[in-house]
């Protein structure tokens, strides 16, 4: 791939790629990472994206990155950094916190639905796993996030 494809795709996909990865990881740092593994993957050449397909494809690779990331000995046996995001607070500031404490399994369907605006068969096909297991996904996260909101304003 040439470079100014490449600049032009992190432009428009970097910070996609960097979200679903610190959905998944929680960790500023490595989401970084990964996001800069997607993009040397890409710089390497060795795989082909099919027009119209790139997000897709980077957020597909990001999402396997960051899995493996999450089954590695290092971040089984590591203790993280407290690391807090700038966010305002503020109403959102408690939703924020909230979907960041799910299991990464369930903010990588959170992310991508609510915030990258993926339908549920695409979803799926980015983390490599059924309709029906996205849909039970979200119904957990949901449920989660209803409780933790309601236990938040009693």
């Amino acid at each position: 791939m040439d470079p100014e494809q490449l600049t032009e795709l992190f432009r428009q996909y970097g910070d996609d790629v960097f979200r679903l990865a610190y959905s998944y990881l929680g960790v500023r740092a490595d989401a970084e990472d990964v996001c800069q593994s997607v993009f040397l993957r890409l710089a390497e050449g060795k795989n082909v994206l099919l027009p119209g397909k790139e997000k897709s494809w980077l957020l597909t690779c990001a999402a396997n990155l960051c899995r493996s990331q999450l089954r590695s000995f290092w971040r089984r046996n590591v203790g993280e950094l407290d690391e807090s995001l700038p966010f305002p607070d503020g109403p959102d500031r408690a939703l924020w916190d909230t979907v960041m404490a799910l299991p990464p399994k369930y903010r990588a369907v959170v992310h991508l639905y609510y915030w990258e605006g993926y339908d549920q068969g695409e979803i799926g096909d980015i983390l490599h796993i059924s309709r029906t297991a996205v849909q039970t996904r979200m119904a957990r996260a949901r449920a989660i996030l209803k409780k933790e909101l309601n236990d938040d304003e009693d």
